[in-house]
Order: C-alpha cells, then sequence, then structure tokens
C-alpha cells in the first residue's frame, strides 16, 4: 500500500458492534489515510486520538465549509445544516443558549424523576409476558420521556418525531427527497410548537428558548427552530441506540457481567467505559474542513 492510495471507506461490512482490523492497522502504520466514501468527494481519515482531538478543536478545521462543498458521507442525501456546521462564534452563541439547562446541578436534578421512569418502565416488562423488547419497552422510551418533559414536547407526538428523527440519520434506506420531505415536516412541527409558546409561555425549554429570542439575544427564527430540532433528535437517539448496545456488550462478555453484579458499585465507571468502548456512529461522520497547511502524527 503506497501513501498515494485512496481507500474504500467504511472498509467492509459491519460486524455487529466489532471495529473493521483496518482501523488497527492504520492507527499504527498509516495514520492519516486517504479514503473515498460512497458519496462526495475524497477526504483524510485519521485513526489515533491526538489526531483526532485536534482536528475535532483546532480552529484551523472548520465545519462550516460542509455548506459550500461535496462533503463526505454514507448517504446521498446531505443533513448539513444548523448547530453541527456552525463553528465560533456562531457555534459558541447557540452552544450557551442551551447549557445553562444541562450544568452539573440540573442534570443532578433530573435524575430522580429519570430514575422513575427507567424503573416503571423495568416494572411494566417484568410483569408483562415474556420476551420482552429491551428497544421498544425500555430503550427508546427512556430517552424519549425525559428529552419530551425536558424540551416540553408533547410525549404523545413521540412516534410522529421518531419517524422524523430516523429519517434525518438514514444512510440507505430513503431517497433524498423522502428525507428532504421528513425535513420539512419536523421542522414544520418544531415551528408550530414555537408558535405556541409564543402564545402560552412554558417553563421548560423551548420556552426559555423563545424568551431569549424574544428579549433579542440574536437568535433568529430559523436559528430557533433548528436548535429545537437538534436539541430533540440528539436528546434521545444516542441514547436509545446505545442502551442496547451495551446491554449486548455485556451479555458477550458475561464475565464482566457477573462482575457487575456482584460488585454494583463498579457500575458507574463501567457506564463511562462502555461509552468509551461501544462506537457511537458505524462510521466517521460530521467532516471537518482544514483552512491551512496542518502537520499531524502520520504527516
Amino acid at each position: 500500500m503506497t501513501i498515494g492510495t485512496v481507500r474504500a471507506y467504511p472498509f467492509g461490512q459491519l460486524d455487529r458492534l466489532a471495529l473493521d482490523p483496518t482501523y488497527a492497522y492504520l492507527r499504527e502504520h498509516e495514520p492519516v489515510t486517504r479514503v473515498q466514501m460512497p458519496f462526495g468527494e475524497e477526504s483524510w481519515l485519521v485513526t489515533r486520538h491526538a489526531d483526532a482531538r485536534m482536528v475535532m478543536s483546532d480552529p484551523r478545521f472548520r465545519r462550516s465549509e460542509v455548506l459550500d462543498r461535496d462533503p463526505p458521507r454514507v448517504a446521498e442525501h446531505t443533513t448539513d445544516g444548523g448547530i453541527i456546521a456552525m463553528d465560533p462564534p456562531d457555534h459558541t452563541r447557540l452552544r450557551r443558549l442551551v447549557t445553562k439547562a444541562f450544568t452539573v446541578r440540573r442534570v443532578e436534578e433530573l435524575r430522580p424523576r429519570t430514575e422513575l421512569i427507567a424503573n416503571d418502565l423495568v416494572d411494566a416488562m417484568t410483569k408483562a409476558e415474556s420476551p420482552a423488547d429491551l428497544v421498544d419497552e425500555f430503550a427508546v422510551p427512556l430517552p424519549v420521556t425525559v428529552i419530551c418533559e425536558l424540551l416540553g414536547v408533547p410525549y404523545t407526538d413521540r412516534d410522529r418525531f421518531r419517524g422524523w428523527s430516523d429519517a434525518l440519520l438514514s444512510t440507505s434506506s430513503l431517497t433524498p427527497q423522502q428525507v428532504m420531505e421528513s425535513t420539512g415536516q419536523f421542522l414544520n412541527y418544531m415551528a408550530a410548537l414555537v408558535e405556541r409558546r409564543r402564545a402560552e409561555p412554558t417553563e421548560d425549554l423551548l420556552g426559555a428558548l423563545v424568551r431569549t429570542y424574544d428579549e433579542g439575544d440574536h437568535l433568529a427564527d430559523e436559528e430557533l427552530i433548528g436548535l429545537a430540532v437538534a436539541l430533540l433528535v440528539a436528546g434521545h437517539e444516542t441514547t436509545a441506540s446505545q442502551l442496547p448496545n451495551f446491554v449486548y456488550t455485556l451479555q458477550t462478555h458475561p464475565d464482566l457481567l457477573d462482575l457487575l453484579k456482584t460488585r454494583p458499585q463498579l457500575i458507574p465507571g463501567a457506564v463511562e467505559e462502555l461509552m468509551r468502548w461501544v462506537p457511537v456512529f458505524a462510521a466517521a461522520a460530521f467532516p471537518r474542513y482544514a483552512t491551512e497547511d496542518v502537520e499531524l502524527s502520520g504527516g
């Protein structure tokens, strides 16, 4: 393999949660390698932690460039936009608006209610006829309920916005036209909730964002609606996916599962390690563009 070779990416068929061994080879021998994803322009893939951290945090790498380029991606349609396509200071401004709702103190205040929801879901699963569906009966309703209550979105609409979220995150099952239609419906739905908050102010997060907008904190209407959609999607999709992934990981490592059963005090540390070890995405996403020549560990 020469440095000039462009590899097809993703590297091969997915095998559950196992990473392709090519990652390990590249991390050791070719940490910065040229790849071609199914759609979009060629790109560089970094496989070492230090390089990835630099690309994610160094201001010389920018996200907003995706709006004017043909970004590398696994699906034909592009979903880049809103806060995920912003760079500082715009990204910082929007991020600051919501960090007040996710302080350590605020998250701790959410803990009792979250535990109650989780316990009720587990009780319902154990009382029902077996087998239970971990995804539909626990992994999805837990984060959906929590984010709905925090943001102020009716839980009764969960099936609607879950379908829209699936469309936004789809990599192959929908056409670009279908994704566009679902996105439009999602934005219209959130715009209606925003208008309702203006007519009937509330103390939830969406109500607070509307007040921030109306008080002139430079939050454009489309930014407000896009931010609300991003919070709703990000607030449940990752957790809904990772909870069953964590259970699967422990089921396939029974020695570790038995250890946690006998020593439950280890669970907080195990959760942190599972978050690190279990991949969130099946492939790289959210590309950055270098605005000048930058040297990484691979040259």
